[in-house]
């Protein structure tokens, strides 16, 4: 039986583009687990759940790598998992990543490209962290401007002054 998995970093962000690519795939929606968790998160209750539902001769079906997991360790750990259940993962996207078959390149391209994936992640995370240093040693803080305005700055004097809210 295929299962699907899709997930998505946070509550704001959509799954619809990965239910479509999974159920253009063949996959029924009532075979998708859906999250809306950070990667990087090791307890994933979805995730959790579908592995432990899984029978052998099941086939996980992902969109992609990156959906699954965010770090090298955490994927081959998953990959363990659905092996272990005598069940496979392929993805739709990373035609490499398909261990239904005994393809021992299969494997080393699993383990070079969850390496690669993870680089890329933290290359992210380190060039966001240097311009938000840069940018704060130039006297800037990131983050939403304020909305002020003159009328937001009028409500705030009057309110200063003492006067009550309800009759501003």
């Amino acid at each position: 039986m295929q299962i699907g998995y899709a997930r998505v970093s946070t509550e704001e962000q959509n799954l619809d583009r990965q239910i479509d690519a999974l159920q253009q795939a063949g996959i029924d929606d009532w075979l998708i687990y859906k999250e809306k968790i950070t990667g990087t998160k090791k307890d994933r209750p979805e995730l959790q759940k579908m592995l432990n539902h899984l029978n052998e001769g099941d086939i996980v079906i992902i969109t992609d790598l990156t959906r699954i997991s965010r770090s090298t360790k955490d994927l081959l750990d998953i990959v363990e998992k659905v092996k272990n259940k005598g069940a496979s993962i392929r993805s739709l996207k990373d035609t490499w990543l398909d261990t239904t078959s005994n393809n021992p390149y299969n494997e080393f391209l699993l383990t070079v490209m969850s390496g690669l994936s993870q680089l890329e992640r933290d290359l992210i995370s380190q060039r966001t962290k240097e311009g938000l240093a840069s940018a704060k040693a130039r006297g800037r803080n990131g983050g939403r401007p304020s909305k002020q305005n003159e009328k937001g700055d009028m409500v705030r004097t009057l309110a200063d002054s003492g006067m009550r809210i309800v009759d501003i």
